[in-house]
């Protein structure tokens, strides 16, 4: 188990998520599915309350704690990608699975749980100061990160 575990907060839908998610993110697992051993104010005994898991490799708890906590931009997961065709891949499936997409490589999944789907290029070309004005700025008026758009941008 890792010393810091990000956790998220969930209205009932906890075990589902975390499948999703596992199932989508290479070098992912499932762990423990604590379930609730008597009836308590938000549920029955027997139902889902925390799902533990790791998303590549990084430990991860869901807890079914009811509506009231909407999640926001302001806690993201970042997914680094090698190219676009990976990008693409997590991107059509968070939003085939019901996701939205946002703005600047951003969307919120089914959940609205918040997620950046970034190409290593774009943090390549923003990370080097002859190219980052043009980078950003193109950038800037995407949605889906368009790598081939980012080089074009560069080169112009």
């Amino acid at each position: 188990m890792d010393k810091v575990t990000t956790g998220l907060w969930c209205d009932g839908t906890a075990e589902e998520q975390a499948r999703f998610y596992t199932g989508l993110i290479p070098d992912s697992v499932m762990g423990d599915i604590m379930r609730a051993p008597v009836d308590y104010p938000g549920g029955a005994a027997g139902t889902v309350l925390t799902v533990a898991f790791t998303l590549a490799g990084r430990s991860f708890a869901m807890l079914n704690g009811g509506a009231g906590k909407p999640h926001s931009e302001a806690m993201s997961l970042s997914i680094d990608c090698a190219d676009q065709a990976e990008v693409d891949h997590y991107w059509d499936a968070f939003i085939a699975h019901g996701g939205t997409a946002v703005q600047c490589g951003w969307l919120t999944d089914r959940w609205v749980v918040s997620w950046q789907i970034i190409p290593r290029r774009l943090l390549e070309l923003m990370a080097d100061p002859v190219h980052a004005p043009r980078a950003m700025a193109a950038m800037m008026t995407m949605v889906r990160i368009d790598v081939a758009a980012l080089e074009r941008a560069i080169a112009s």
